[in-house]
């Protein structure tokens, strides 16, 4: 895990600005190769993983530890520069950013699980010049600890003031630290918030493009990734159509939600929509291998209306609307003139007859 994603804050100061300029690599796998720089460019360092009954050339740091249980090891700082180098060391709490990379939290943000969990020996580390220093910290979990997963990291950090743009610059290099307090382990993964929109042609049997949307929240206590399947339908499950393969979302933090947007095209405007999310959770275990777990389905209902196919429909119910009035209009008016005629006829034999008899 290493940190190469600077970022700047100004606040105000008696004498001058101060922005904390942030390079934190969390790798998911392997550590930084590249050592960080200092604004100079005179001093250079880079960090790993101890060697020891854990393992040699580890990618981060790992460990399953019971509540109120407690465990011992070390990070290797080595300093590239030309001259002593001192740092500060402390642990953060990790969360999943917008972008779905893993950072820690910045010093001046509480830390709740890791980050207060895992102390480092010593507050600041000094390392002479092309030499190595280990840093070492404990893994103190308390008794009442929730089991499940947590991630955060141990970093280091140097405090560099530019006279040039009146600044203090702040760089950080750490390692990941998961976090498996032991105990029963609950994975679930939920899909909510399925929606579903259609932009499509105003064409009689026109495809357009459709737009499912969801969020996928982690309502359990271990890690999970998962693989996405989105299709949509229309009445009746006919004039069916999948999206594109869909990316896998990063791992989710165990309470953390995800926003997927995902398009669907030529898609049938059926007048009434049905949106089908199908997530199946991937569940890591300390070995790095991957459980699929039960498939997640939820749906959503929108509207997919062809608007010139509805006006022609419309004009043809009219058309025979029409027609059905004016035939009945017909024959009533027939009707009404054979039944005068009976009248007129009967009134007129009537007449005559009388005639007769007189």
């Amino acid at each position: 895990m290493h940190a190469v994603a600077p970022s700047r804050r100004t606040t105000p100061g008696l004498l001058r600005a101060v922005v904390l300029v942030l390079l934190t690599v969390l790798a998911l796998a392997g550590v930084c190769t590249a050592p960080a720089r200092a604004a100079d460019g005179d001093v250079t360092w880079t960090v790993r993983t101890a060697s020891n009954d854990f393992g040699n050339d580890r990618s981060s740091f790992g460990y399953s530890v019971n509540p109120g249980g407690k465990t011992e090891d070390a990070m290797v700082v080595a300093n590239h520069g030309t001259t002593a180098l001192t740092l500060a060391v402390y642990t953060a709490d990790g969360f999943t950013t917008d972008k779905g990379q893993l950072d820690l939290l910045t010093r001046d943000k509480k830390s709740r699980s890791v980050g207060a969990w895992v102390r480092a020996a010593h507050e600041t580390v000094t390392v002479a010049p092309g030499r190595t220093a280990e840093v070492p910290f404990t893994v103190s979990v308390p008794a009442d600890a929730t089991p499940g997963d947590y991630v955060g990291g141990i970093l280091t950090s140097l405090g560099q003031p530019d006279d040039t743009e009146g600044i203090a610059v702040d760089r950080r290099l750490g390692i990941r630290i998961k976090l498996r307090v032991s105990g029963a382990l609950r994975p679930s993964l939920a899909v909510e918030d399925v929606h579903v929109s259609y932009d499509g042609s105003a064409g009689s049997f026109a495809q357009g493009d459709a737009t499912v949307t969801y969020s996928l929240h982690n309502t359990g206590n271990a890690i999970l990734s998962g693989t996405q399947k989105v299709a949509l339908t229309g009445p009746f499950g006919m004039l069916g159509a999948d999206a594109a393969a869909v990316a896998a979302p990063p791992e989710l933090l165990p309470g953390e939600r995800w926003k997927v947007t995902v398009p669907v095209h030529d898609v049938t405007a059926a007048f009434r929509l049905t949106a089908t999310v199908t997530v199946t959770p991937v569940l890591t275990d300390a070995a790095g291998s991957t459980t699929g777990l039960d498939p997640v389905v939820a749906t959503a209902h929108g509207w997919a209306v062809p608007w010139t196919l509805t006006l022609l429909v419309v004009l043809v119910l009219a058309g025979i609307v029409v027609a059905v009035v004016l035939t009945r209009r017909g024959r009533a008016r027939r009707k009404r003139l054979e039944d005068e005629r009976v009248r007129e006829a009967v009134s007129r034999a009537l007449r005559e007859k009388s005639g007769q008899q007189s």
